[in-house]
């Protein structure tokens, strides 16, 4: 009788919850932007005053599906189309030798138990209607295009029993993937349609709360190291910065003697490594802090430099404090470095892939291509798009423009988030889209070359 006194006692509190929760997310999250998204791009973006409210503003695209016959739109003098569908909330890309396309279809890794707060039950809810709450396939599926059609007519299972795989690098026949909790190896050889080799772990790396999962990894041109992104595990060092350790940072891996190093820190969620092919520099997209307006802040991409602090949790964009993480740390702030090129309030800027070849045009060669996979606590909405920046002598060198749009359907949903951008090896740009379980395709229009 008890027990099930308590269970009714539970189910009342639940209902509680979500109704308190639900009238607080209303009435709460009438907070909007007051400048136009447009001047949160750049190189020196518009930073307002913080806008903090006591619940966040909540503005979830709630995940629904493409319709029959239809597909994003892209950029005038370019044309999209369905390389591969059906997947399994697909993440991640990566480009082989001889063309094959590796998929990381996958998610975050099951959640430990803290115990119940509203906060979470609120952010799960959230992520529900987000489509971010599906089981992780734990795997990387492999797509060819054997005939040159532009479309992928085979795929088969290349790993299976991975934690929440994300970035990926092959190097002098391995192939390391960035698993949640470790950076593993497997033997690769070329034309391999699967691999059953066990893993062999490379390093661990730092997971346990997970509040940011996603993992890359890439070489470096001399294939002596490997750089891995590790994001936060809060907002704003809510959670104690003991448990911080390692986190929102870019570490360095010495393959001759498996030792990780710091390389950058103070990158709240850092993903989209990518070397850019006239500084030689390693780039990075970051995702910025939440919670303190719709103005507030642009997620941004920037050159990493070695030994470098960009400002999280105690700054954002050079010197602007935080008040929010206690204690202060003004040494800190006081060498924060300024990114190079701020991606818009809240668009959740993930993959970034430079464009090295000339099927796009001049115009395009060397600028940068990025995944926005699209904002939560934003009013209006941002993201939910692919854009292109021009870049001349290794600096981003005008605006962004629109590439791959049309991500929001007219009332509202998510057809699809845009994640992970890479170029394939005819040239075209692919484009991992994880509500719409697709992968994208885009091409300069038939008889058109872009200027």
């Amino acid at each position: 009788m008890k027990a099930v006194s308590g269970i009714l006692l539970f189910l009342v509190a639940a209902v509680i919850i979500v109704v308190i929760a639900g009238a607080g997310i209303f009435y709460f999250s009438r907070e909007e932007a007051t400048i136009p998204i447009e001047q949160t791009y750049g190189p020196a973006p518009k930073l307002v005053e913080p806008n903090p409210t006591w619940i966040p503003t909540v503005h979830v695209a709630k995940a629904a599906s493409w319709p029959e016959g239809t597909m994003p739109t892209a950029a005038q003098g370019f044309a999209v189309n369905e390389f591969a569908a059906g997947l399994d909330h697909p993440r991640w890309l990566h480009v082989l030798p001889n063309g094959d396309v590796l998929v990381a279809e996958s998610n975050a890794p099951p959640k430990l138990d803290q115990g119940l707060s509203i906060r979470g039950f609120v952010a799960d809810l959230l992520q529900s209607r987000a489509g971010a709450r599906v089981t992780s396939a734990n795997r990387i599926t492999l797509l060819r295009d054997a005939d040159g059609d532009g479309v992928a007519e085979t795929r088969s299972v290349f790993l299976t029993d991975l934690f929440s795989p994300f970035g990926m690098t092959l190097l002098d026949g391995k192939l390391y993937v960035a698993n949640a909790d470790a950076i593993v190896a497997f033997p690769y050889r070329e034309g391999d349609a699967e691999i059953t080799a066990p893993a062999e772990k490379i390093v661990d790396l730092p997971a346990g709360r997970n509040h940011h999962w996603t993992k890359d990894v890439i070489a470096s041109p001399d294939g002596s190291k490997l750089y891995v992104t590790v994001g936060s595990n809060s907002n704003v060092g809510e959670n104690g910065m003991e448990e911080e350790e390692g986190r929102a940072a870019v570490h360095e891996i010495d393959l001759a003697t498996r030792k990780m190093r710091l390389f950058a820190w103070g990158l709240r969620n850092p993903n989209g490594l990518s070397w850019n092919p006239e500084s030689g520099e390693l780039w990075v997209a970051v995702n910025e802090r939440d919670e303190i307006g719709s103005d507030l802040v642009p997620d941004y991409m920037t050159s990493v430099k070695e030994g470098g602090f960009y400002g999280w949790p105690y700054s954002y964009f050079g010197q602007h404090v935080d008040v929010r993480p206690q204690p202060p740390r003004p040494d800190l702030v006081e060498k924060a470095i300024m990114p190079d090129y701020a991606l818009g309030s809240h668009t959740a800027s993930l993959g970034l892939a430079f464009n090295t070849g000339d099927l796009f045009g001049p115009a395009m060669k060397n600028g940068a291509f990025v995944g926005q996979h699209g904002s939560w606590n934003r009013k209006p909405r941002s993201g939910y798009k692919v854009i292109f920046v021009p870049f001349t002598g290794g600096k981003p060198s005008g605006p962004p423009q629109d590439f791959l749009t049309g991500f929001l359907s007219s009332d509202g949903k998510a057809l699809g988030r845009p994640v992970g951008v890479v170029f394939a090896r005819d040239g075209a740009l692919l484009v991992a889209d994880d509500v719409g379980n697709r992968i994208w395709r885009v091409m300069p229009s038939a008889g058109q070359t872009a200027d």
